[in-house]
């Protein structure tokens, strides 16, 4: 009896030996995190005067979160990483993880045109672009947003059909809402329903995110956090066309640092879901400064600051660029950085991840600075997770 309970206080004695090593590694591990995001973000919020910011970042499994500010300035709620940001150009991700799920639910294939779904669309010049094309730029050259005219859904297919394209289809990207946004507009009219609504209660939940909304429930707006612009008054996104689609997403650090790690490792989720996630990781068309995926954009990792910022200037999402076709398309690489920006006036995004350093940051902030700012921040964050996970 007396040997059985000295193997027994042995055990409980490695257990907590063993409890107690861990937690003291994880929280060294959150001190180094910590360390990296204060060094990177607290000089940016002080020479752009951002009024709050929320950064999450996962490494191997493990998530971290340091939240700086304010989500308002009048009320002074502090950010948490359950408040709510708008994404912006973030939420093209989204669309773009929709229509590869619609496509492994078989409603729909890249290779169809838009009039199958928008018969008013057939025999115009945008109905030569498949919705590949639309999902990657390159449908010829629809611009960054939609004239002010188009207000409703006739402005929208009128503009559609009168649209005349600068080149080929699949031969140039010009970043743009229009574009993507049609894609997004589509894959939800293949599922049956309008996109917003398709998103949240289709899409979020099968991605386990709770806090993820096209248009935010009354009892979530205590968490949406106020945006600040020029004017340094307090604002949020205006509604527009398509603007679920291209910019329209409201989400928390929380919720995104689950989407993420949801992209590192789509394995737990059902066949169709991971079908869905591992398909915006496919590459089409290379720029020659990053590979355009579905939503998101490429780099082969490891990737110089220089490079990253090159393909993330602002003359990538305005200018035209000539393109080369992946064909046959560029499967996923685990040695290759993921990520978008994206913006409202008064609120500023990013994130990036790495699967095979199982590494990634989300940022959100209720400014837009610039994006320059966000893409140094992130790579340094980026290179002290990559330290932690080696």
């Amino acid at each position: 009896m007396h040997r059985m309970t000295s193997i027994r206080l042995g055990l409980a004695t490695t257990i907590l030996v063993s409890s107690a090593a861990t937690a003291f590694a994880a929280n060294e591990e959150k001190a180094r995190i910590s360390a990296a995001a204060d060094k990177a973000v607290r000089p940016i919020m002080r020479e752009h005067k951002v009024p709050g910011m929320a950064i999450a970042v996962t490494v191997n499994g493990r998530h971290y979160f340091m939240n700086y500010g304010v989500g308002s300035r009048e009320t002074k709620a502090p950010v948490t990483e359950d408040t709510l940001f708008e994404l912006g150009s973030i939420s093209k991700t989204f669309a773009s993880t929709l229509g590869v799920y619609a496509q492994v639910t078989g409603k729909l294939s890249f290779d169809d045109h838009p009039s199958k779904y928008m018969p008013a669309l057939k025999g115009s010049a945008i109905d030569k672009a498949t919705l590949l094309n639309l999902a990657t730029y390159t449908a010829g050259g629809l611009p960054l947003q939609f004239p002010d005219a188009v207000k409703s859904d006739a402005d929208m297919a009128a503009y559609f059909t009168t649209f005349k394209p600068e080149a080929a289809p699949g031969k140039k990207r010009r970043y743009s809402n229009p574009s993507i946004g049609l894609f997004g507009h589509v894959a939800a009219l293949a599922m049956g329903g309008d996109f917003g609504k398709v998103l949240e209660t289709e899409l979020f939940p099968k991605l386990g995110l709770k806090q993820s909304y096209v248009t935010v429930p009354k009892s979530a707006m205590s968490s949406y956090a106020w945006g600040y612009g020029k004017a340094d008054k307090p604002i949020r996104v205006n509604p527009g066309m398509f603007d679920a689609e291209a910019y329209g997403v409201k989400s928390s650090a929380a919720d995104m640092i689950r989407f993420v790690e949801a992209n590192i490792d789509p394995t737990r989720f059902d066949t169709t879901v991971r079908r869905a996630i591992e398909g915006t990781h496919v590459g089409y068309f290379d720029t020659r400064k990053m590979v355009q995926g579905l939503g998101w954009e490429q780099y082969p990792y490891p990737v110089s600051l220089e490079r990253l910022l090159d393909g993330n200037s602002r003359t990538m999402a305005l200018d035209t660029h000539s393109v080369t076709a992946h064909n046959p398309p560029k499967r996923p690489d685990d040695a290759t950085l993921y990520n978008k920006t994206g913006s409202t006036n008064g609120f500023g995004g990013y994130v990036a991840f790495v699967p095979e350093k199982k590494i990634g940051v989300v940022m959100l902030a209720n400014r837009n600075f610039p994006n320059p700012e966000r893409i140094k921040a992130v790579h340094a964050i980026l290179a002290a997770l990559a330290t932690n996970a080696d």
